[in-house]
């Protein structure tokens, strides 16, 4: 049961990191209806701008830790959505009203960009860092197995509650939030009431890629690396967890974040972790079999 415990702790900080990238492949799919494949490889780009800053902080003096983690926090974020208005810009803007599967390939070709731009600019190596945040508590020990609960797995856990209120209350509340709804609703009748589509779109791909960017800055806090490679791989399970939790739905890309980083974990933990990704596929492959739209998605509306 101790051990159960330990593994619940760790499949949730997980979960929330992919539960982060998640929401930002389902905000443009209910906007654009179409899935940013490029979405991973702006999460690494966050993490190796976490990462940069940090050094550049580090080197110059700074000392304060939480003021650092603030500091690249933001710096990361600003960025990060500077890149994802960029893709938004190149990648799909111009084939907005092209055939379906044009701003597909165009995002798969912007992800190919990403990467070698990446790697050729940091290099292929991992990019270790030494632990930023340290200390933890024990919550309870039995037969010398001691269950702990880490500094960085709260702010995670947090720093995710947090985005998560935020951005419920940006969709909910705002005008930009209501002008989002619209654009998922009818493009075109939104823009006869008003609503600047473009401008819509575009803050949708810059609200995504700061999302991505917190991601990748908890990812580098809580395994301490980042490598060129790793959008990749992130990406692809944060996408499973959309389509997982349903496709369109931001709390469902929460959910289905955290189900995927539960799965990956207990997999791993009692069975094989050579077959933790099989798992995760797997269980997505038997919810669609029985859901098509998901754990909590809606089922299309044609439109007209």
């Amino acid at each position: 049961m101790d051990y159960f415990a330990q593994q619940l702790i760790n499949g949730i900080v997980l979960g929330s990191i992919y539960g982060l990238i998640a929401i930002g492949y389902t905000m443009v799919y209910g906007i654009v209806g179409m899935i940013n494949f490029a979405h991973g490889d702006i999460f690494m780009i966050g993490g190796f701008i976490a990462l940069i800053t940090f050094l550049i902080l580090v080197s110059i003096g700074l000392t304060a830790v939480p003021l650092i983690l603030l500091i690249v926090l933001l710096v990361s974020m600003a960025i990060t959505a500077l890149y994802g208005w960029t893709v938004e810009r190149i990648a799909y803007r111009p084939l907005r009203h092209s055939f379906r599967l044009a701003p597909m390939l165009s995002a798969i070709g912007m992800s190919f960009v990403l990467i070698n731009y990446s790697q050729i600019a940091q290099g292929a190596r991992v990019k270790p860092v030494p632990p930023i945040i340290t200390g933890g508590y024990s919550l309870f020990e039995r037969d010398g197995f001691v269950v702990r609960l880490s500094n960085v797995q709260i702010i995670v856990v947090i720093t995710t509650i947090v985005l998560l209120a935020i951005f419920t209350w940006l969709v909910s509340r705002t005008r930009l939030g209501r002008d989002m709804r619209a654009c998922e609703q009818d493009q075109t009748m939104a823009a006869l009431l008003g609503v600047d589509v473009d401008r819509t779109i575009s803050m949708t791909f810059v609200i995504g890629a700061a999302l991505a960017a917190v991601a990748g800055m908890m990812y580098l806090l809580y395994y301490g690396l980042v490598d060129f490679f790793m959008g990749f791989v992130a990406g692809i399970k944060a996408f499973t967890a959309a389509v997982l939790g349903g496709i369109g739905s931001l709390p469902g890309a929460m959910l289905g974040g955290l189900l995927i980083g539960l799965i990956e974990t207990m997999w791993s933990a009692y069975f094989s972790v050579e077959y933790k990704d099989v798992a995760a596929f797997s269980i997505l492959i038997v919810v669609l079999i029985f859901l098509p739209t998901g754990l909590l998605g809606r089922p299309e509306v044609e439109k007209v």
